[in-house]
């Protein structure tokens, strides 16, 4: 199966003294260059006040006016409007920010080519301040500026120009969100991302089965962290379940039931090209990738029995870390690589563990009563997410000697909890019951934030499960 991808990435250097840094990627209808240069920083992130506590339980979101970013033309200043749109949808979506309605402001975008009159924002008591200007070069190119302003302060906190082809102006918008969340927070963001995940034929018949081979219809497929720009990767021919983005982005592992024997592969993103994990005998399920994609760490059933085993994926070399009667699966690398966090029943009924990279050391970390499944490692290194299955399941997460558990969404089905690369946002799966025998309901994608307030559907054409989010695109 050969299937186009919408990215590549590309090294190329760029002056320091000018540029920020390089931003390569390839869309299905070629390959774009985007550059990015910093315009003017009038405080740094030191002396300036306007920031957010993204580590208090819940915060008051920050009122924040993004104009349409202005244009001489009208496909200029259509492109302004949409790149604005995206921006503030991404900060809004977060929860920590509340965008004012473009109704109540005062200053108009036409007169924006000068400083911002501070006077007429704090009326409107916006605290910051987001403009931008959106231009078509001689070579065809989009020119994205814009600014972030602390409206109290009358300083400007960040700016930075871009450059790229029409066509990725949804990306920049994305860029520019990240910018300023991490201007405004002091973290990194998580909006220039991408979500690996099954898209599958819904009971509704909203999306039809691909294939009579998989009646099920289920697709690997990939979006925008915001459910735009979706591309289906496979073909729907065979079965897929348990994507999971490498490091580098250009490759995911996932299991497939391709000739009806489950096999774990790895699909290139730009080729298609796809390749079996170890021609292992017997079942190979729940793959995922190491933090520094050199290796992939696995189940795999022999003699009847699941134990955990990782791959190098230079020298091949197979290592099995776990030899127990128990059922031990879902296992999840630590960032540093020094530990895994795995799902076991060798103690009675399904609970999380941790041991070393070696496989020893292994210690109990879930002792809040029930059963636990699907533990993965926050990429701070912090925390622990997994799924807590029973006659209503949950999605929870907790620090990583167990301690300070917490559940923070529930439903009637509800698992595969993902982390945002920056450590702060989870998505998930769910399945609401409609019917008494639980059929009859969606299967959609959600988000929710480390408060357990914030919970968003994440829009799909179709069913979708098993997400998987990528790291910042570099």
């Amino acid at each position: 199966m050969s299937h186009p991808s919408p990215y590549q990435k590309t090294a190329v250097y760029l002056p320091p003294v000018d540029v920020s840094y390089p931003l390569f990627f390839k869309r299905l209808m070629g390959i774009a260059a985007v550059f990015l240069v910093v315009l003017l920083s009038v405080v740094s992130p030191a002396e300036a006040e306007l920031n957010i506590d993204v580590t208090r339980g819940t915060a008051e979101p920050l009122p924040i006016a993004i104009t349409p970013f202005i244009g001489s033309d009208t496909e200029e200043i259509n492109y302004g409007r949409s790149i604005a749109d995206v921006i503030s949808a991404d900060l809004e979506r977060s929860g920590l920010f509340k965008p004012k309605d473009p109704k109540a402001f005062i200053q108009s975008p036409d007169a924006m080519k000068t400083l911002p009159r501070f006077g007429d924002w704090r009326i409107i008591n916006a605290q910051a301040l987001v403009q931008g200007r959106t231009q078509i070069v001689n070579d065809g190119r989009l020119r994205v500026e814009f600014r972030l302003w602390d409206v109290f302060a009358e300083q400007q906190l960040v700016g930075f120009t871009y450059s790229t082809g029409p066509e990725n102006w949804r990306r920049v918008a994305h860029i520019i969100a990240d910018a300023i969340y991490k201007r405004l927070t002091g973290e990194t963001g998580y909006f220039d991302t991408r979500i690996v995940y099954i898209a599958q034929q819904s009971e509704t018949g909203a999306c039809r089965a691909t294939s009579t081979l998989n009646p099920f219809g289920k697709r690997l497929s990939i979006m925008d962290q915001d459910g735009e720009n979706r591309h289906y990767l496979t073909n729907g021919s065979s079965l897929v379940l348990t994507p999971r983005f490498s490091p580098n982005q250009q490759e995911i592992t996932y299991m497939s039931y391709h000739g009806n024997v489950p096999r774990v592969y790895i699909l290139n993103i730009d080729t298609g090209y796809q390749e079996i994990v170890g021609d292992f005998p017997g079942m190979s399920y729940a793959p995922r990738f190491s933090y520094d994609g050199t290796s992939i760490i696995l189940s795999r059933i022999q003699n009847g029995n699941s134990d955990i085993f990782t791959l190098n994926l230079q020298t091949r070399e197979i290592v099995q870390l776990t030899k127990h009667s128990g059922i031990d699966t879902s296992p999840s690398f630590s960032p540093d690589g020094k530990f895994v966090v795995f799902n076991s029943d060798r103690g009675g009924s399904p609970q999380l563990y941790v041991m070393s990279l070696k496989g020893g050391d292994i210690r109990r970390i879930s002792h809040g009563g029930g059963q636990y499944a699907t533990p993965v490692w926050s990429p701070r290194g912090d925390m622990i997410a997994f799924t807590k299955p029973g006659k209503q399941f949950f999605i929870g997460v907790m620090n990583v000697d167990g301690s300070g558990e917490r559940l923070l969404a529930e439903d009637f089905k509800i698992e595969a909890p993902t982390w945002a690369p920056n450590g702060r946002v989870l998505m998930f799966f769910r399945k609401k019951r409609t019917n008494s025998d639980g059929t009859g309901g969606r299967t959609r994608l959600f988000s929710i934030d480390l408060t357990g307030q914030n919970e968003r559907e994440v829009v799909t054409l179709c069913d979708a499960s098993d997400p998987a989010w990528s790291p910042l695109i570099p």
